[in-house]
């Protein structure tokens, strides 16, 4: 399996869907899942399974439902044995039918972690073992644009740290909520590893490139600097320390931006490395070069785009 890719994707799949999750999930990994739900939508579900089986029903690991009708809500639940166990309820409704929508879902030993559009919305402790699950279904009304399953390298050692909280998930935008650049947020006491940064932008329709940098505050200092060049087609990654730029890395089999259009860039921070994916494909690991994250405590955008949302999870 190769680390500068996404063990597996899935592009616009017919509803129902059921698909075979390759070599399972493992801690650490991330399962992303783009779609839009229609304006009739009454409710949808996606569900981890351990196989795919009917008659028998196959056990469902985790059952998220999102529903729309009367109060709307998202129901948690664990199918064993064709038995439905205790529903977990969470009384508030990210989705907006009408509206595009970005899920990920954090695989970690014992708990399944969901973020819906770059904010962390529910925990859901697994109930059954983690390597029976290998089925990924997808029913109701809803349409799905793309699957990714994005792989962690350091499975052994599973990210930990995420907010448990939306409104903790908030904490990297700046007080005013300016989103206009150059952009700079601070983030609360530092990086960590288990923290996701998720940026939504657009590239100007004439764009030469842009910046993210991950900087160490009250110094000049850059963890992580990455640069699509649009222009060029080129996506350059590196680190400023000690006032001296280090080696750059810029091989990607592709360039994921096109000038004009939208991205959602999500920024991984492991205990050894960043992972970095753009519209739910993974695209590049970067092996730390500031080994203290939590001096990593300033986020600065700036460039040839139009900034849309940006936070901390």
């Amino acid at each position: 399996m190769s680390t500068t890719h996404p063990k597996q994707t899935v592009h616009n799949p017919a509803i129902p869907f059921a698909g075979t999750i390759l070599g399972g999930l493992e801690p650490g990994e991330m399962v992303l899942i783009q779609g839009a739900v229609p304006k009739d939508c009454d409710r949808f579900q996606v569900d981890l399974t351990c196989g795919n089986s009917t008659k028998p029903r196959a056990d469902v690991a985790f059952h998220f439902n999102p529903r729309f009708k009367r109060s709307p809500c998202i129901v948690c639940n664990t199918l064993q044995r064709e038995s439905w166990g205790k529903e977990e309820i969470l009384y508030e409704n990210p989705f907006r039918q009408g509206s595009n929508f970005e899920v990920i879902i954090l695989v970690q030993k014992d708990v399944f972690k969901v973020a819906v559009n770059g904010a962390h919305v529910l925990e859901y402790k697994q109930r059954l073992d983690l390597d029976k699950v290998d089925t990924l279904a997808i029913s109701g009304k809803v349409t799905i644009h793309a699957i990714g399953f994005i792989p962690s390298s350091n499975s052994s050692q599973p990210s930990a740290g995420l907010v448990k909280s939306s409104q903790q998930a908030n904490s990297v935008l700046s007080v005013s909520d300016d989103l206009t650049l150059p952009f700079r947020g601070q983030l609360v006491k530092g990086l960590s590893a288990g923290h996701t940064v998720t940026i939504k932008g657009q590239t100007s329709l004439y764009p030469h490139s842009f910046c993210v940098n991950l900087r160490v505050g009250n110094t000049e200092d850059i963890a992580l600097h990455l640069n699509p060049r649009i222009k060029a087609g080129v996506f350059i990654r590196n680190s400023y320390l000690q006032e001296c730029w280090g080696p750059e890395e810029n091989h990607l089999p592709d360039f994921p931006f096109v000038p004009g259009e939208y991205f959602e860039m999500i920024i991984m921070c492991e205990a050894q490395q960043f992972k970095v994916a753009v519209n739910g494909v993974h695209q590049l690991d970067y092996k730390h070069r500031v080994q203290d994250l939590s001096c990593i405590n300033e986020l600065e955008i700036l460039g040839d785009l139009q900034l849309l949302d940006v936070k901390l999870w």
